[in-house]
């Protein structure tokens, strides 16, 4: 993550503290959140301060290792499990989260003494981070083929650098051919309700010197239909083992209008987003979210109304699209058709 020529992590573990990039001030400000208990971290989660699948997976096990770090003696054990729940139960849809929990848990239960399992906690949540951006930065190095010099590109929401520990997903590969000398254009659209699009991949994709256009997102019909979008990309909080994709709501749409017009639609993720026990994507649990979020817009003060105050809102944070509109998952040891995931990920 490159921020005015200097380099960043989106969440890291300082002592008892985590720190993460305060992403509900951007692209206004460049802060920093830290929490010091990881009830203030689940809330960081929750209130979504840090979003994106690998960055509340990341914050998720660091939010554990803080809880060990903390957790009496008397009540070592209870107190961990208590506080694993309480992460795992901000944001349902996310695979990560779960897994990166999971990992730091495995650890901490494989000590018998406090003192050793909170060493354990903090090692393996550091392990877990740094495994998060490996996984990111070659899944960057196997996608860049897909994106040749000129290519003009369409995502969706974000999946960079702020939505993982580092590097990102879908903006991985963009940025590695950029780096390699190739000329990429971005169609960015802005994501309503919560703006990701239009707040932070914009932003991201200009602190990288990716030529980038932000649009609404009722036009990307109409750049497809002029032929000036060559591929899609998009990430993932959930594929199931169909190769269904849980993504950002609107998704759906974006792999539809690709369908129809003949462009190859791709979902990069690393493996961790992977849930092999869950069948298809309609078993894949879909996060509501506040009605607030449709009838406001963010601005640099806070939240302003956009929309009737009076008016009923239906505000889910994502959409499954089914892997047969799905021309590849991008992982980190390779692109797959959605059919073979599930043989790759046994192999």
């Amino acid at each position: 993550m490159i921020v005015g020529n200097k380099h960043y992590r989106t969440v890291e573990l300082r002592g008892h503290r985590v720190r993460m990039i305060e992403q509900r001030r951007l692209p206004y400000a460049f802060e920093f959140r830290e929490t010091e208990h990881w009830t203030q971290t689940a809330a960081a989660i929750r209130d979504m301060s840090v979003r994106g699948a690998g960055a509340i997976g990341a914050t998720g096990a660091f939010g554990l290792a803080q809880a060990a770090l903390q957790a009496s003696d008397e009540h070592f054990s209870k107190e961990v499990e208590a506080a694993a729940e309480g992460l795992r139960s901000t944001r349902p849809t996310a695979q990560n989260l779960f897994a990166g929990v999971a990992f730091v848990l495995e650890a901490i239960q494989s000590e018998e003494r406090p003192s050793l399992a909170r060493q354990a906690a903090v090692e393996a949540a550091q392990l877990w981070a740094d495994a998060d951006a490996r996984s990111c930065e070659s899944i960057g190095k196997f996608g860049a083929e897909l994106f040749p010099d000129g290519c003009q590109v369409s995502t969706h929401c974000n999946a960079g650098w702020l939505a993982f520990v580092d590097w990102g997903s879908a903006l991985s590969p963009l940025y590695v051919a950029h780096r390699i000398g190739r000329k990429l254009h971005v169609w960015v659209d802005e994501t309503r309700p919560r703006g990701q699009g239009a707040r932070l991949t914009a932003w991201e994709l200009g602190q990288e010197g990716v030529s980038h256009t932000l649009i609404a997102d009722t036009v990307i019909g109409s750049l497809m239909a002029q032929h000036r979008v060559d591929r899609v990309i998009v990430g993932a909080d959930r594929i199931a083992q169909n190769g269904d994709v849980a993504n950002k709501i609107g998704t759906y749409s974006l792999a539809v209008l690709a369908k129809a017009h003949g462009i190859p639609f791709y979902v990069a993720a690393p493996w961790t987003t992977y849930d092999p026990g869950c069948a298809h994507g309609d078993l894949i649990p879909i996060e509501e979210r506040s009605e607030n979020e449709v009838r406001h817009a963010e601005g640099p003060d806070g939240p302003v109304l956009v929309a009737s105050a009076a008016s009923r809102c239906w505000n889910p944070a994502f959409d499954v699209t089914p892997a047969r509109l799905i021309t590849g998952i991008v992982t980190e040891t390779g692109i797959f058709e959605p059919s073979r995931l599930h043989e790759a990920s046994e192999s």
